[in-house]
């Protein structure tokens, strides 16, 4: 199969082998004789002679892959081929025990997560090992060693247990009044045109406070339509279109909701969402030079999910896990405090954010209406709050999320991940599951499963009432 440069067009080797090195497969590729190496001579020759090189076959870098024409578009980072080069000229023998190892720590990282899923009694995921081509039954041995057992066992707890939605107006209510701010109808609400203090001054402070960096904002990425479970055809055609997300670009093009664009090399931002969400926005930051974000304080996520299980148990007394296919889970994402968890298996991201002189973490989600006040970061500084929480008219779901963090209280909610609350709830999901010998597609008419959310909020149980403050409408 061909290899061709995604932005110019240039062929530039051909496939001719694939390499599970655990977590993705790995393309071996021969470039073309003709293609110049980094301190070698440029050849002159026509066809693929040329040295060997490693391409992770992630969507991130092989978007699009055309059967029919046998070719693939490839979209390397910069010195990818070049050091991949470098390192193919390793001995023979080197590359061997790197590939050894890799392998090794690969199946000791399986064997480990096979173990867990065996004690919570869900050995019905391997029969999966037992069908299809090498590339599915990898794609299992991914899906098993990824998926967070130990926040699957947790979440399991809470099946059965009646949900106990936060009372906004209630924590409102016995916050403190001096930790409550309301935000003015609009800038001539006071007769002059000028937006009234304490509010005006805390703004200016919050606006202080990000263009110093002393703010970094972590955004939940609406999942692109489309996106889940399609071919890398599809995802690309999606990749390439802006309107594919356009929320996310009226953000970045909007100074009034978005930090300026003279202050965002300074903001540390952390983009989280499925894993077609986030090959999106790698593309699209990329293409837009990072729309002035300083590309060494920007990282891409991929969000925290859980399997979805069955409502009724089995004869063993569990909810088993529900397969969309005998290799793959069926997955959905747990909520915001979802970002809670992710940072607590990234620790050496939290040292970095306080490296750069972080105080403060925003959790915002994008929404057409709703518009992120600067005032919130200047309110919770000067409270010394822990939680700094934006109100809206609707707060029914979570649609108009805006959460600030104190960074020493995050670190705290990272080390207590494991008393993050869940909600399990039902729903009608297809699925796959073996009988006897067959794997047989069960279409449910009535509610068949759980999938498990937990909402960031449940961060305000855990901190004192006299460290939360509160922004909210004046007509709330």
């Amino acid at each position: 199969m061909k290899v061709i440069l995604k932005e110019s067009g240039e062929p530039i080797g051909t496939v001719v082998n694939i390499f599970n090195s655990g977590a993705s497969d790995l393309l071996h590729v021969k470039l073309t004789s003709s293609r110049k190496i980094p301190d070698q001579t440029e050849k002159t020759g026509e066809g693929d002679s040329g040295p060997l090189v490693w391409v992770p076959f992630v969507e991130e870098i092989v978007p699009t892959v055309d059967v029919e024409k046998r070719e693939m578009l490839i979209t390397p980072p910069k010195g990818l081929l070049e050091l991949n080069i470098r390192s193919d000229m390793r001995s023979k023998k080197e590359r061997r025990e790197l590939e050894w190892k890799e392998r090794k720590k690969f199946q000791r990282r399986l064997i480990a997560a096979k173990k867990k899923l065996c004690e919570m009694e869900q050995q019905h995921v391997f029969h999966g090992f037992r069908y299809g081509e090498k590339d599915q039954r990898s794609s299992l041995a991914n899906e098993i060693v990824t998926v967070n057992s130990k926040l699957l066992r947790q979440a399991l707890e809470y099946i059965g247990i009646p949900s106990t939605r936060l009372d906004l107006h209630q924590i409102l209510a016995t916050v403190p009044r001096s930790n409550r701010l309301k935000v003015p109808d609009n800038p001539s609400s006071n007769g002059t045109g000028v937006l009234p203090d304490p509010y005006c001054t805390l703004q200016r402070a919050g606006c202080e406070m990000i263009s110093n960096g002393k703010v970094a904002i972590v955004l939940i990425l609406e999942d692109i339509e489309g996106t889940e479970g399609t071919s890398n055809n599809n995802l690309v055609d999606s990749v390439g279109n802006e309107s594919a997300n356009p929320l996310l670009k009226a953000l970045l093009d909007d100074n009034s909701r978005f930090p300026k664009i003279e202050d965002r090399s300074a903001v540390p931002l952390l983009l989280v969402g499925s894993t077609g969400s986030i090959s999106y926005c790698q593309e699209f930051f990329s293409d837009h030079d990072y729309f002035a974000f300083d590309p060494q304080k920007v990282w891409f996520l991929e969000e925290e999910k859980l399997p979805l299980v069955s409502s009724s148990v089995a004869e063993d007394g569990k909810h088993k896990i529900l397969m969309k296919s005998p290799w793959e889970f069926l997955q959905r994402p747990i909520g915001s405090a979802g970002v809670i968890s992710l940072l607590s298996s990234q620790d050496s991201l939290l040292d970095e954010l306080g490296e750069l002189g972080v105080e403060y973490v925003q959790v915002r989600k994008i929404n057409q209406e709703h518009k992120s006040d600067h005032a919130l970061a200047g309110l919770v500084d000067s409270c010394k709050a822990n939680v700094g929480l934006q109100v809206f008219k609707d707060m029914a779901s979570e649609e108009n999320l805006d959460v600030m963090l104190s960074m020493s209280f995050l670190r705290k909610l990272v080390k207590q991940v494991n008393k993050l609350q869940f909600e399990g709830v039902e729903g009608c999901n297809s699925y796959v599951e073996k009988v006897e010998k067959e794997w047989v597609d069960v279409t449910p008419t009535t509610p068949n499963s759980y999938e498990f959310r937990s909402s960031i909020y449940w961060c305000l149980d855990a901190a004192t009432k006299n460290k939360i403050c509160v922004l909210y409408p004046s007509d709330y």
